[in-house]
């Protein structure tokens, strides 16, 4: 790097430290506008700081990984997700506004009632906020620390030392400089800069792709050279091919690089089966954060545009140009970070790692402060000291700010591969997903059923996933078998004790009013009708679910000259835009929606 491109590092790192300390008095009145912004973000700036928290520097590490070892078709691993993020939209975003929580843990103590929701509220807040938010911020920082190292970043500053120890100055330096704006400022520090970051990381993405398909000679020459390099189908966007000799039906590609068992645990499982089928998570911080349930769900749907359908193909060009350009490079995820020092010009490389130590930031600065929420509300509010001040609140969220940094620093030290831990993360969260989504339609769910789920997901994703005599090495057989024995723990918890009691049945159906057969006895007891049409919103999830995955394969198809499945994409995205546009006219038509303009 040259002294301009240190000089542009520098200007955005201090304009970045400048918004933390401007907006550290108003994170600091109480826990509300701490955590969740007073309950007061715009749709935009809630929808953008949900995408940019989903824009890592690891992301395009472990995208070019994905592509590299297992063709685009690779990416269903997380592109199923998608799938829930529009059920996210259409069923979830307002009840967790109407919810008014400040994290998903809290909703155990409204939903259910007694110990066991005390237990329940506990326990997952203590799981959610270490082991697995730690995780995470320890495979963000762990993809900082290898674009620091490709780069030469220390030894450019006369720093020499062995491969640990610059790991560990890398990730002391990185973990120091996120926790000032992110423990200073709290939500509104993290989606002020979001606004600004994901922008920024989407620019460089940008760039990076350009110059990446330029050095290869271009889009056309892109894909001529791809299928040379390997001998599975990288470019192909689906595992499956469409008929053949003899055989006119759809088969599974014998090249496709991901196996047809991961496939269909993919489409047919992974999506409802994790720990945020019900939009929970981070994304519960910026619904509760979000001025009206109205804003809330525009939030949700701008998300997914800028999350699926805009930022997908610049990594994916990348990724099979670092293909093409490194074919014998072990670490396929360094193919990125190497692209980027070997063709980037003065100034626009400076430019580009700003734009990375943004995408880092965004992410990392979002997980911890959400770990720090359940930390702070979940375990000291609720069971250390129910009286504390709204000042000792926040210097206890500080507190944890700093103890979640700490530990996720040392999940990044001793990891070693982006896609690996990206993979622990999902299993360590599968299996509890169903009943996460059936306690907001069932009255019949209890506090049991849950904490089952929960301890069941994390204790068997660990054991399948980290322990060598037990280990499921195919991912999909994994995915299946952590489902179905959690789902059978549950099950058997549910029925085997006592449903919650009338009282905490009514209070929680009279807060969030949620559609559908489930709570007919606590409708007819509150003498209150449902604030949601399930009937239709479900109708809405499948027109979105063919917009949303239409536009993402049009814009591939088209890109990588694949133009029948461009237009078939097309017709497909369009035909679910035109329905879900009459199904909001008919929603206008049947019910306006509480908090919604049409009231």
């Amino acid at each position: 790097m040259t002294l301009i491109d240190w000089l542009i590092v520098l200007f955005y790192l201090v304009a970045t430290m400048g918004v933390g300390l401007y907006l550290s008095r108003k994170g600091s009145k109480n826990l509300a506008e701490f955590f969740v912004s007073g309950r007061s973000l715009p749709w935009w700036l809630a929808g953008t700081s949900m995408a940019a928290t989903t824009f890592s520097i690891d992301t395009p590490l472990y995208i070019t990984g994905i592509v590299g070892n297992r063709g685009i078709a690779g990416n269903w691993e997380w592109w199923t997700f998608g799938i829930s993020h529009i059920i996210m939209v259409y069923i979830f975003a307002r009840m967790w506004r109407r919810s008014e929580v400040i994290t998903d843990a809290e909703l155990t103590e409204i939903r259910y009632g007694g110990n066991m929701a005390a237990i329940l509220r506990g326990v997952k807040a203590f799981i959610f906020a270490v082991p697995m938010n730690c995780i995470g911020i320890g495979y963000a920082m762990l993809a900082m620390v290898k674009v620091v190292d490709a780069l030469g970043i220390w030894q450019s500053l006369g720093i020499d030392a062995g491969e640990n120890t610059l790991k560990l100055i890398s990730v002391i330096g990185v973990s120091i400089f996120v926790l000032i704006y992110a423990g200073l400022a709290g939500l509104w520090g993290v989606v002020a800069t979001d606004f600004f970051q994901f922008f920024l990381a989407l620019f460089g993405a940008i760039v990076v792709a350009f110059f990446a398909v330029n050095s290869v000679g271009g889009i056309h020459e892109l894909v001529r050279q791809v299928p040379l390099s390997s001998d599975k189908d990288i470019l192909s966007l689906l595992p499956l091919t469409f008929g053949g000799e003899g055989n006119p039906f759809i088969q599974f590609s014998q090249t496709a690089g991901i196996t047809a068992s991961t496939f269909l645990a993919y489409i047919a499982i992974q999506w409802w089966s994790w720990r945020r089928s019900d939009g929970g998570g981070e994304f519960v911080q910026r619904f509760a954060a979000a001025k009206n349930e109205t804003e809330a769900e525009k939030a949700a749907w701008l998300f997914n545009i800028m999350h699926y359908v805009i930022r997908t193909w610049p990594w994916i060009l990348v990724a099979l140009a670092a293909l093409v350009l490194y074919p014998d490079l072990q670490d396929k995820e360094l193919g990125y970070p190497k692209l980027m020092l070997d063709f980037l010009p003065p100034a626009m490389l400076g430019l580009v790692v700003a734009s990375l130590i943004a995408a880092f930031m965004s992410t990392v600065s979002t997980s911890i402060n959400w770990g720090a929420s359940f930390v702070t509300n979940d375990l000291y509010l609720r069971f250390i000291k129910p009286s504390a001040t709204q000042t000792e609140l926040v210097f206890i969220g500080r507190l944890s700010s700093v103890l979640v940094t700490a530990i996720g620093a040392i999940a990044a030290f001793l990891a070693s591969d982006v896609a690996t831990v990206f993979r622990l993360v999902i299993a360590i969260g599968t299996g509890s997903g169903l009943i996460l989504v059936l306690r907001w339609f069932w009255w019949r769910v209890n506090a049991a059923a849950e904490l089952t789920a929960i301890i069941g997901s994390f204790v068997i994703g660990s054991v399948t996933s980290l322990v060598p005599a037990l280990t499921i090495a195919d991912f999909g057989l994994r995915l299946m078998f952590i489902t179905a024995s959690v789902t059978l723990l549950w099950v058997i918890a549910l029925f085997a004790t006592k449903p919650e009691t009338e009282a905490t049945l009514n209070e929680f159906y009279r807060r969030v009013r949620p559609g559908g057969p489930g709570w007919t006895k606590q409708r007819a007891s509150t003498g209150l009708e449902p604030a949601q049409n399930l009937s239709l919103d479900l109708q809405r999830v499948a027109a979105g679910i063919l917009l949303l995955f239409g536009f993402l394969l049009t814009t591939g198809g088209f890109l990588l000259l694949q133009p029948t499945i461009g237009w078939i994409a097309l017709i497909v995205g369009v035909g679910g835009w035109m329905w879900l546009r009459q199904l909001n006219k008919s929603n206008a038509l049947l019910m306006p929606r509480p908090g919604s303009d049409l009231d």
